[in-house]
């Protein structure tokens, strides 16, 4: 006896059917027509589409800070995505409460943890390099080896001050102890310190956010192309993160980077409780929204939010909707002829015809309805 059917739904690939068996906490089966098959719960879908849990690797879910934070299943399973990662919220002295936070959340919570030791107390967390202690840091990470995929680095000037890029040196350091491949995000916006200076001290296990933002210190020259230095990064591996946010996702710099062939790895929100509810985030499907309007196949979108951050951040059970995956699901609609707005983190509008309408979502196993 299997535990969960989903039937009658439909492939992102090619708008075929697709129907898909569970059993605890696993997809056992997957097929145009599953034959024979007895289950707890049965779900007809009716013709909704069927992709992998959607993952956001980029939001801030930890509800007892005072600046960036929600709560982890507002971000999470209540607006389709199955798995969120918090990007540095909380620090080495903070990680444990935060930890032990989530115990009760039905979506997949994980963390990187931030490079200084308080985490996002005040914005400028990395003001006072006295805050950054390699012994603290790697403690935290052998303890929490199943929750903490990476390590999170601020460098704007509103949070490093007058550091420039000695906290990210000082992550790369603590990377290297790691073994080379732990993932770091940076997130990047004013300057100083230059954006080139950020990213020449980047590689292929480095996930740049924030890319696409409208600010002066980004990745358009005065004359309008890319920085010769981000496409430098770009071919070397960095992954490049949407991190949309209240300020870093622009239009007409997204114009310029999607003209030119530089489009991101993975899409991500950087959402929190304040650009959850008043916008411009809202939620992770009208971030994606933003990229099927701009031409991008619906199977590649859905790709950027579920094997590539997975990939990213070596949950390699997740991603893919395969048997032997984690029954980790998204179940949505994409309607059509619609009037929906879509508005950048500048005000900048623009109206698409499409909108993607989460309906239920499975994780690891067990099916939630999503209200409107």
């Amino acid at each position: 006896m299997l535990d969960l059917y989903l039937k009658n739904g439909l492939s992102i690939k090619d708008d075929s059917p697709l129907e898909v068996a569970i059993r605890g906490h696993k997809i056992v089966a997957m097929g145009h027509k599953l034959e024979d098959i007895k289950a707890h719960q049965t779900i007809n879908l009716q013709g909704k589409y069927i992709s992998a849990g959607w993952i956001d690797d980029h939001v801030h879910c930890y509800e007892k800070l005072t600046l960036y934070y929600d709560d982890p299943d507002e971000d999470g399973y209540k607006s389709g995505v199955t798995t969120v990662i918090d990007a540095g919220s909380t620090g080495a002295e903070n990680i444990d409460d935060f930890y032990d936070s989530n115990e009760d959340k039905i979506t997949n919570v994980y963390a990187m943890i931030n490079v200084g030791k308080t985490g996002i107390l005040a914005q400028n967390e990395l003001g006072n390099l006295d805050t950054i202690e390699e012994k603290a840091l790697l403690d935290s990470v052998e303890k929490y080896q199943n929750f903490i995929v990476g390590i999170k680095v601020r460098e704007s000037h509103s949070v490093v001050v007058n550091n420039g890029v000695e906290p990210l040196k000082r992550g790369k350091k603590f990377q290297k102890e790691l073994g080379g491949s732990f993932p770091i995000m940076v997130h990047v916006g004013a300057n100083p310190p230059d954006l080139k200076n950020v990213v020449s001290l980047m590689d292929n296990n480095d996930i740049l956010t924030h890319v696409y933002n409208g600010k002066p210190n980004g990745i358009i020259d005065k004359e309008g192309n890319i920085h010769q230095f981000v496409w430098e990064a770009y071919k070397r591996g960095v992954t490049f993160d949407v991190g949309h946010g209240t300020d870093s996702f622009n239009f007409n710099t997204f114009d310029v980077a999607n003209s030119a062939g530089l489009v991101p790895k993975s899409i991500s929100t950087d959402i929190y409780s304040r650009n959850r509810i008043n916008g411009p985030v809202y939620d992770m499907a009208t971030t994606m929204e933003k990229f099927l309007m701009y031409g991008f196949s619906l199977s590649k979108v859905v790709s950027m939010v579920t094997e590539a951050p997975a990939k990213t951040f070596n949950l390699v059970t997740k991603g893919k909707l395969e048997e032997g995956y984690d029954a980790d699901l998204t179940v949505f609609e994409l309607k059509k002829n619609v009037a929906n707005k879509l508005v950048d983190s500048n005000q900048n509008e623009r109206i698409y015809d499409k909108k993607i309408c989460p309906q239920l979502c499975v994780v690891m196993g067990k099916a939630y309805e999503i209200g409107e």
